[in-house]
């Protein structure tokens, strides 16, 4: 499969975020052509703060492979990951981490800062931010322009 491929995967995933309520931000983990993990935004669900889609998906791929260390997988997420969300993807060993639509407000990977270029941290993925950057930011516009109407609604 293509990098495009995979991050049709993880917009499917951020879709069922949505329809839960949640941020739609989906991730998979992929490993030798093999997702090995999915996840998608859970924190309002799950009353977890860390339980954003690469967290989880990062748990899943973990419990697949029977080790934390996801060494030669790559991580493709429809958002660009926020400083908890890239240190577990460092931790993890993550190879390449592949991106939608870049954060302008918590992105960690080159929008507010660049964590993965940080020569003081001992793991760096190889990073491609961008990929497929409008389908992924118009869910996210798309998801918070129906919040503010409704909330806009006379009762």
């Amino acid at each position: 499969m293509t990098d495009q491929e995979y991050m049709q995967i993880a917009l499917e995933l951020a879709g069922l975020a949505a329809q839960a309520g949640e941020v739609p931000v989906g991730a998979l983990v992929v490993r030798d052509n093999e997702i090995i993990g999915r996840g998608y935004n859970a924190p309002i669900s799950q009353l977890d703060p860390s339980a954003h889609a690469e967290i989880q998906a990062l748990r899943d791929a973990a419990r697949h492979a029977g080790n934390y260390r996801l060494i030669d997988c790559t991580l493709y997420v429809t958002l660009e990951p926020c400083a908890m969300c890239t240190g577990a993807i460092q931790h993890a060993r993550i190879k390449r981490l592949v991106f939608g639509a870049t954060d302008p407000k918590t992105g960690c990977c080159g929008s507010v800062i660049d964590l993965m270029a940080e020569a003081r941290l001992n793991h760096h993925a190889t990073v491609l931010g961008g990929l497929m950057a409008e389908e992924c930011g118009q869910m996210l516009s798309d998801f918070f322009a129906a919040r503010r109407a409704k909330s806009h609604q006379v009762v």
